[in-house]
């Protein structure tokens, strides 16, 4: 591995003593890996703000570069404002900005900032340059886009705003990611568009973490983890291989790098990096 790795990773904050314990422990051992940084993620609404800084703060204190998200779905910009001050006086420079998940009940009008353009733009309006400003990008569209060309154009205003750069949701079909980055630089847009890589262990659960979000799982792979029934070790050592093709497919391609979605766990991202030629 290089000492300039082309990885980060990512975290949610633990909810009890018990989650945090793994998430530090699970970080400790990732920390071989060099990430570039580490994000943590926002709940819906806002619900992990709290959360989210604390995390930051245990995985500064453990020596990464912490990226919290931020959502401001829902949020104030006098809200905004302070979260954003509080995170440069950490010394964090790295936000990764996001219109957010909508709590039950919220429409996508409520709050002062409606979209994640709306964010980035009020970052650099109140932040100036201080903040690397990372966002979203959904190669196999944002499940709640109306249609691919206005989620480009989505994209495209988000980075118009002021984005840096961009982290994709998870996706198993290498085409999928180089068209989209194909269509982006079509259209003038040349920041780095980093996959974002899900790890497979288990069935049940990327079924429903896929529907939810829009990522769609090839039907060879559904068809394949469904033999595998209760099987752990089969489907770990299946989603293995599967991912690291797909990653080492994406190196070889251009990607800049590869964001692991980690579910603050070490040992499927270890083993997929394990078999890599970075």
């Amino acid at each position: 591995m290089q000492a300039s790795s082309p990885i980060s990773l990512e975290f949610f904050p633990p909810r009890d003593n018990a989650a945090r314990e793994r998430m530090i422990r699970s970080a400790k051992e990732l920390i071989c890996l060099a990430p570039s940084y580490v994000s943590i993620t926002f709940g819906a609404g806002g619900s992990t703000r709290e959360g989210t800084a604390d995390a930051v703060s245990i995985m500064q204190r453990l020596g990464f570069e912490a990226a919290p998200h931020l959502s401001c779905i829902g949020s104030t910009k006098q809200a905004v404002a302070a979260i954003l001050d509080g995170y440069k006086a950490a010394g964090v420079n790295r936000v990764v900005a996001l219109r957010g998940d909508l709590p039950s009940g919220m429409g996508v009008g409520h709050g002062e900032l409606h979209y994640a353009r709306d964010l980035v733009q009020f970052i650099r309006e109140h932040s100036g340059d201080w903040f690397r400003i990372e966002v979203a990008a959904y190669p196999e569209m944002h499940p709640q886009a109306s249609s691919a060309t206005t989620d480009l154009d989505h994209f495209v205003d988000k980075v118009k705003a002021g984005a840096d750069s961009a982290i994709t949701q998870y996706f198993f079909n290498a085409d999928a990611y180089l068209d989209f980055v194909d269509r982006v630089q079509a259209r003038g847009v040349d920041i780095p568009i980093v996959p974002g890589i899900m790890p497979i262990t288990t069935h049940a659960q990327l079924l429903r973490f896929s529907e939810m979000c829009g990522a769609e799982v090839p039907r060879w792979i559904r068809l394949r983890l469904a033999e595998y029934g209760d099987d752990r070790v089969a489907i770990r050592q299946f989603g293995t291989e599967v991912v690291q093709r797909l990653c080492q497919t994406l190196l070889d391609k251009g990607a800049p790098g590869l964001h692991f979605y980690t579910l603050n766990n070490a040992d499927s991202v270890q083993a997929i990096v394990r078999g890599l030629t970075i």
